[in-house]
């Protein structure tokens, strides 16, 4: 049996720039693909307009231009997405995958994680009363064998663990969103940050419930700041300086553990694309969280 060509994506959430941390994660997998002749799509999560500045996606895929990593093909907004989104809720529901939950953070965390209304047997129907939408989980001890960090396995409990899929505001969650569109875009292969490796399991389940297997995972270790946090924009990490993109590069690539010589800091983006194709090691890249090289965190704060 032929195995599905590679489909690999990047899917940053619009909540501010395109930061270094970022950056790491959109080469990784844009190489990934690239040396195995596969498609790279990029893909904007912009499920929270509450969160969302109005400029943030075109200064996202604004840096993706600059450094050259450009979709294959079209871009896609998963705002746009929200009948799709509505369709498997309403399947997962007639299945009983999925059920109407009006239980609070604070009614849940005071009976452990229980229901205390009995949300998944209860079968709550559409009243018009504002109702979050989980999936219903099974007892799972979940494995599989990521591409970097090999053999993993999680424990998933139904109830305790149900993870929301629409929130009680009407917002999708990620959850649900990334799995529909990675079954829609046929994603064959996942690299992501680690600190989205706990959600695997839950997904998994996801995937299978909507009748899809899980793509391959591949999670990379998270980029730290000067205190020891992850790069992120909770974390008011620094907008890449996109006037800088074969210094953003090449730091990248060092923080991938891919050793790139000095000169190719003198280089164009799409030079130190071809490089990084050719001299790709996956085996390479660090398997623990580890920080940003000291001179981009210097120039980036400067």
């Amino acid at each position: 049996m032929t195995e599905n060509p590679y489909r690999g994506r990047f899917a940053p959430s619009p909540t501010g720039p395109l930061h270094f941390g970022s950056l790491v994660t959109a080469l990784a997998s844009f190489l990934e693909a690239r040396i195995r002749s596969g498609t790279w799509l990029v893909r904007i999560e912009d499920l929270d307009p509450l969160r969302e500045p109005a400029d943030a996606a075109d200064r996202i895929l604004h840096s993706l231009q600059v450094h050259q990593l450009i979709s294959d093909e079209p871009i896609r907004f998963q705002s746009r997405r929200h009948a799709a989104y509505h369709a498997a809720i309403a399947s997962l529901i007639s299945q009983h995958k999925a059920y109407r939950c009006r239980c609070s953070r604070k009614q849940l965390l005071a009976h452990g994680g229980r229901h205390p209304d009995h949300c998944r047997t209860a079968h709550l129907s559409d009243s018009g009363t504002p109702c979050a939408i989980r999936f219903a989980l099974e007892d799972e001890r979940s494995e599989w064998q990521d591409e970097l960090l090999g053999p993993q396995h999680q424990w998933v409990r139904r109830e305790l663990d149900d993870p929301v899929l629409l929130r009680k505001e009407g917002f999708f969650a990620y959850q649900l969103a990334v799995v529909v569109d990675d079954i829609d875009q046929g994603i064959t292969d996942v690299v992501r940050g680690s600190d989205l490796l706990g959600m695997t399991a839950q997904q998994q389940q996801l995937f299978r419930a909507l009748g899809h297997q899980p793509p391959r995972w591949l999670h990379i270790p998270v980029i730290l700041n000067a205190a020891g946090q992850k790069l992120s924009k909770q974390n008011q990490a620094p907008a890449l300086d996109d006037t800088t993109p074969a210094a953003n590069l090449t730091d990248a690539l060092q923080a991938l553990g891919q050793q790139p010589p000095a000169e190719l800091r003198s280089c164009t983006p799409a030079e130190i694309l071809a490089w990084a194709v050719r001299h790709w090691r996956r085996d390479a890249i660090p398997r623990h969280p580890h920080q940003a090289p000291g001179c981009l965190t210097d120039r980036q704060h400067n």
